[in-house]
Order: C-alpha cells, then sequence, then structure tokens
C-alpha cells in the first residue's frame, strides 16, 4: 500500500446507533412514536411487564422486572437483601452479583431489571429500607455502580427512586422539602455515580420533591439528570401511581409510564395534536428509547441466556457467600464466638424465626427461590454427628422449655423482623414505627439469658434495631440481616467459625429513636435536614449503640503508617493515601478500611467527617497489607446556593483512617490551595 494512501475511519459503534436511531425515528408516525413511552398493560405477563412492539418496524418492545434482591419472575435466585450486601463493603462482590441478576433476568425473558434501588436510609423506619445499601451517599454510589456494571453486562440496569424517597406509609402524597444544598450534597451524589458507571435506565419516585412529583420533576429530571449529568437513557415512571399529569410529565422529561397508559398514550397523543405539547420533546424521549434499545442489543434481537443458569449452583454458592460476608458481629463478650464443636453436646435454638424463611419484603422486591435454608435448617447441618441440637421454635417457651434451655451446653436465639413489621406499603407492613424488637421476642432474649448465660442472639432484618433493653444480658450477638436462601449456611459458618465474620455496618444503630431525625408519617410536607446517621450523632456528640462501619472480628486488627503523598492539594489534585494493616490476632480474617474527611476550618456548616473511601482486606494471621486511597478533589466540594454551583473551599482538612466512623486511629492534615 502507498504511504500516503487514504484509510476508511475508524467503526463508531455510538455513532452508527445514532444514525440507526434517526433512521427509524423519522419513519415513525406520532402514533407510534406515542406507543413507544408506555407500558403495555397493568398486570405482568410470566413475571415480566411489557412495553408495546411495534411489528412494522421490528421494534421489540421492554421486558421488564423487579428487583432488587433477585428476578421476581418464576422461580430464581434470592439473594440477601441489599442492606445486607452492603454491609459486605464489597463492591466487586456486588458487581458479580449484579451480573448473576442480569443474567437470570435475561433467562427469563428480561431485558430491563428494575434495581438497584439506592434511595439513601435517612432513618431506619423506612420500611423499605432492606432494599437500599446504606445511609452514606458514597457507600451508596460505589455499591450501585457496582451493581449497574454488573447488570449490564447482559440486560439494562433501572436506577431507582429517582429521587429523595426514604417514607412507604405516605409515599403516594408527601413531599419531602428540603434545600438545594442538601438535595445535591446527601441526596442526588450516589445517582450521579451510577449514572457515570452508564446506567440506561432510571426509575422515578411516587413522591414529591418541594411540591413537585418526582414524575413532573423538570428541575429533577431534565435539568440535573438529563442535562447536567448527561444522562442520555431512559426515565421510566414508578408503577400505577408515578404520574399525574400528562404536560408536565413529558415536559419534565418522564420518557415511559408504567405499567399501562393512564397518563400518557391517547391522553398524549392529543396533547401533541393540540400543540400543548411540542413534538420533539416526544422526538426526546422515543430516541432515548430506541438508544437504550441498540446500545443493549435489544433492537437485534440479542439471544436471552439460558434457562440453566437461573439458581445454577454458581448462583446459589454467590448468594451463600455474599450471606457470609454481610455476616456483622455485634457483641462477643467472653468470646462465646466461635462455639467450639468440641465442647458441645446439647446446643438450643429458640425462637419462631429460627425456623421461617425470611427472606425479607414481599413486596416488589420478593423473590421465588427453590429452595430456603433456614437458621435451624443450617446450624443443624453444620453443627455435626457429636452435637444435639434441639429446636425450641417458639418466642413464648414453657417452663419445661426452658429447662431445656438451662440444661443445654449454648443456646442460640433467632430473633429480628419480617414482612410483618416492615417492607413495601399495600402488601408488607409499611415502615416501621418500633424500632426495638417485637416485645415478644424481648422478653424471649431476657427469659433465656437469665436460664443460660451462654446465649447467642441472632438477629434478623433490614435496618437498624434498637436493643438496649436487653443487649447488656446476652454475650453474643450476630447479625444477618434477610441473609437469602442460603442465609442459614452462612449463620451457621459464623456462628461455629467456619466463616470469620467481616461484615461492617452500613448504617448507625442509635440507643433511641430520640437520637434520631424526626420521621413523620402522617403529614404530607416533612422537613429535610442536611444530617442523619453517623453525620447526625458527630455533629450532637451523640454515642450510639453501634457506630456505621462498626463490626467485630474473631482475630484482631492493627493500623499504622498513615502516609499522605502531600499535604498541600490543588484544585485538580488528588488526595493520596496509604495506611499499613496487619492481621495481629491468630484467625484469618476481612477488615474493611475506612477513610474520612473532614473540613477543619469551613466558613459553613458542615459533617464533622464524611466517607471518602474503603476497601475490604483479607488477610492471614501475622499478615500486613498497604491500602491506598486516592480521592479527587471535586469530592471534597460544597453546594453553593447563591453562585448555584460546587465551590471547593481553601483551608484545612483533615483525613481519618480506621475501622469506623468512631473508631479512627489515624489522622492527618492537609491543605487546598486553589492558587
Amino acid at each position: 500500500m502507498a504511504e500516503n494512501a487514504s484509510h476508511p475511519p475508524a467503526h463508531d459503534p455510538a455513532r452508527s446507533v445514532e444514525r440507526r436511531v434517526e433512521d427509524l425515528l423519522a419513519r415513525m408516525t406520532l402514533a407510534e412514536k406515542v406507543e413507544q413511552m408506555h407500558g403495555l398493560k397493568r398486570e405482568p405477563i410470566d413475571g415480566l411487564y411489557h412495553t408495546p412492539p411495534n411489528q412494522r418496524l421490528g421494534i421489540p418492545g421492554f421486558r421488564m422486572v423487579d428487583g432488587p434482591r433477585g428476578v421476581r419472575a418464576g422461580q430464581a435466585t434470592a439473594f440477601p437483601v441489599g442492606m445486607a450486601r452492603g454491609a459486605t463493603f464489597d463492591p466487586d462482590l456486588e458487581r458479580r452479583v449484579g451480573e448473576a441478576m442480569g443474567l437470570e433476568t435475561s433467562a427469563r425473558g428480561g431485558n430491563v431489571l428494575l434495581a438497584p434501588c439506592i434511595n439513601l436510609l435517612r432513618h431506619p423506619s423506612w420500611g423499605r429500607a432492606q432494599e437500599t445499601y446504606g445511609e452514606d451517599p458514597h457507600h451508596l454510589g460505589v455499591m450501585g455502580a457496582a451493581f449497574v456494571e454488573g447488570v449490564q453486562r447482559h440486560v439494562v440496569a433501572s436506577v431507582k427512586h429517582y429521587a429523595v424517597n426514604s417514607i412507604e406509609n405516605t409515599r403516594f402524597t408527601v413531599s419531602a422539602n428540603l434545600s438545594e444544598r442538601t438535595l445535591r450534597e446527601v441526596y442526588l451524589p450516589h445517582f450521579q455515580r451510577c449514572i457515570a458507571a452508564g446506567a440506561g435506565s432510571v426509575m422515578s419516585a411516587y413522591n414529591r420533591v418541594n411540591g413537585e412529583w418526582c414524575g413532573e420533576h423538570a428541575h429533577l429530571l431534565r435539568d440535573i439528570l438529563k442535562g447536567e449529568w448527561g444522562f442520555d437513557g431512559f426515565v421510566e415512571s414508578d408503577w400505577l401511581l408515578g404520574m399525574h399529569d400528562t404536560v408536565r410529565a413529558v415536559r419534565a422529561g418522564l420518557d415511559i409510564e408504567m405499567p399501562r397508559p393512564k397518563v400518557y398514550g391517547r391522553n398524549l397523543l392529543a396533547a401533541v395534536e393540540s400543540g400543548a405539547v411540542p413534538v420533539d420533546l416526544v422526538d426526546d424521549a422515543v430516541r432515548r428509547i430506541l438508544r437504550i434499545m441498540l446500545r443493549f442489543g435489544i433492537l437485534d434481537g440479542r439471544p436471552p441466556a439460558a434457562e440453566s443458569v437461573v439458581a445454577c449452583r454458581g448462583h446459589t454458592d454467590l448468594a451463600r457467600e455474599v450471606a457470609e460476608k454481610s455476616l456483622v458481629l455485634l457483641r462477643n463478650a467472653g468470646e462465646l464466638l466461635p462455639l467450639d464443636r468440641s465442647r458441645l453436646r446439647r446446643l438450643a435454638v429458640v425462637g419462631e424465626l429460627a425456623g421461617a424463611k425470611n427472606l425479607g419484603d414481599r413486596g416488589s422486591s420478593h423473590v421465588s427461590p427453590p429452595w430456603v435454608i433456614t437458621a435451624l435448617a443450617g446450624i443443624q447441618d453444620a453443627a455435626g454427628p457429636g452435637i444435639v441440637v434441639e429446636p425450641i421454635l417458639t418466642d413464648a417457651p414453657s417452663a419445661a422449655q426452658l429447662d431445656r434451655v438451662a440444661a443445654a451446653d449454648a443456646v442460640i436465639v433467632v430473633a429480628g423482623l419480617s414482612s410483618k413489621d416492615e417492607g413495601e406499603g399495600q402488601v408488607s407492613a409499611g415502615d416501621r414505627l418500633r424500632l426495638e424488637l417485637p416485645e415478644a421476642q424481648e422478653e424471649l432474649i431476657l427469659r433465656v439469658a437469665t436460664a443460660n448465660p451462654r446465649a447467642v442472639v441472632v438477629l434478623e432484618g433490614g435496618s437498624a434495631i434498637v436493643v438496649e433493653r436487653w443487649i447488656e444480658q446476652v454475650p453474643a450477638v450476630l447479625l444477618a440481616w434477610y441473609p437469602g436462601m442460603e442465609g442459614g449456611l452462612a449463620i451457621a459458618a459464623g456462628l461455629f467459625g467456619d466463616v470469620n465474620p467481616g461484615g461492617r455496618l452500613p448504617i448507625t444503630f442509635a440507643r433511641s429513636n430520640a437520637e434520631l431525625p424526626a420521621f413523620d408519617v402522617e403529614h404530607d410536607e416533612v422537613e429535610y435536614g442536611p444530617l442523619h446517621g453517623y453525620r447526625l450523632a458527630d455533629h450532637a456528640g451523640l454515642e450510639p449503640r453501634f457506630a456505621f462501619g462498626f463490626g467485630l472480628s474473631y482475630t484482631r486488627f492493627a493500623y499504622r503508617a498513615l502516609v499522605m503523598e502531600s499535604s498541600t492539594l490543588r484544585a485538580d489534585g488528588l488526595l493520596q493515601a496509604t495506611v499499613e494493616v496487619a492481621n495481629v490476632g491468630t484467625r484469618a480474617g476481612d477488615e474493611v478500611v475506612q477513610l474520612y474527611v473532614g473540613c477543619a476550618r469551613s466558613r459553613l456548616a458542615r459533617p464533622v467527617r464524611e466517607l471518602k473511601g474503603f476497601a475490604r482486606v483479607h488477610l492471614a494471621p501475622g499478615e500486613t497489607t498497604r491500602v491506598e486511597f486516592e480521592v479527587p478533589m471535586s469530592e471534597l466540594r460544597y453546594w453553593d446556593e447563591a453562585a448555584r454551583g460546587w465551590l471547593l473551599e481553601e483551608t484545612d482538612y483533615v483525613a481519618w483512617i480506621g475501622p469506623s466512623s468512631r473508631e479512627l486511629p489515624l489522622r492527618a492534615e492537609f491543605k487546598v490551595q486553589l492558587g
């Protein structure tokens, strides 16, 4: 070939997609365009919610399916709930969970998975707390982005519920009112991180924000999501009651009404024909729909995954791995745990939940797995032939049963919550107004602890529980969340030490409701401030029962040698820090190393410290590793109301590193210089 010969331009997939979008759009009638912007019918077909196909142009339509802990279409792998997965602090693991759910979605005929739920947990009373990852925006964003990346190796991920959704009982009417700064700094960063990870879809929320319905909120949808963040996918409504006004919704940027045409459909067609809605807005919505169909191979008939992947051995093993890595050891006085099989002859297992298939909420996140291993079954399997496991499956044991509890070498009480206590409204219990355990369970724990001092409490549930009445009466507490279909095996592995609990709390456990922000499920106007969780505890000088990031281990870790790459950073620089972490105990174990940053001399009110990085590491006894953190300076900015933009303060900052928000043995100061 001659030296100066021209070469054909490299193939540009994005440009090719856009050309095909425009070609299809040009061939569609107005009625066909409008038809793309709503679901097909109210009820699912084989568990899937469809948008109408266009037979003339060969457009197949979306097939959407719930949910956050597994595919809600036929039988599927039931993973631990989102809050449990948040407790792993392991984005690589969450990416694998997302990929597994994406595969099972495809195998069930779906092409859009309605997950992840990344609403920030402002208050543990929220009924759907279990669906999200925790209370911190940085942690939520990292975990959610990892899930999105995993899912979208196979199908479209739909990030929900946008935005400020954190009350269940009044979700259809409530307006969460907050400042622009609080919105930007607290309630939106995790959504932005998921958009940056390439999320193809976003679901709007039922509630209002500052008086505007989220499905009609032009500032949220068109200004921020599609404008500032450059989101080029589609927005669908929450189901049935997520939309109210045709013209306002389409002008705001709501692209698809689900699951059927109530506000769009004929109403939208008439609004365009009358001139109330410019056809350009319809074209923009349909472009987004077609773009995602092309980008994910939906329009070209991407073949589904094989049915054999659904609840396959690899996925159920993954569910067990997640359940094991989400275990949080809250208390272990006298090192009662792990239980020593060689010293056990009789083991009592007490409580109704011990024999219950307790997967969590029965709303849109419900999953039907082929089996569920209960806590009792897992303990029986793990105990071994030399140990008699005696089940007492009641929360109100008789005197004779308590005598058997007293005679046991150790007793395990399985207590906690279920869909009768918390969950999605209209299906499960809704918001949880009592933060303690049910009274019968508290009485059970106290009676068992009196009968046998070698008592272990295993807690199940989706959020923080107030434990003050009984926590000092029992030597050991293991938090298992709603641990999924393999949860019983994971619980047993943690109790017997086959697994060293390495989960950490993604939420703060307060000592009482008085230490928490107000939670109002009676009024349709609620005020949200900037502080909740560990931020509120730090600001108010409160001592939570268990801090954000907290978790014990069967080994011990030491932190040393914090090194900052530079003590003076520029606006375009990186905070670079390294720390040595050593396992100074006798067992292998996992530690979650956490980096917090605070602005020491801010000109305005800011949190004492905020999580800006975390890393889960596995260390053998005597092993030391170096953990590296890099934080862009953009992560340290605040939203300036007057300037209507992000600003970085030129002042002094502090970085802390340690195992929780309240145990931070290493500290370093640095400055930011803008000039």
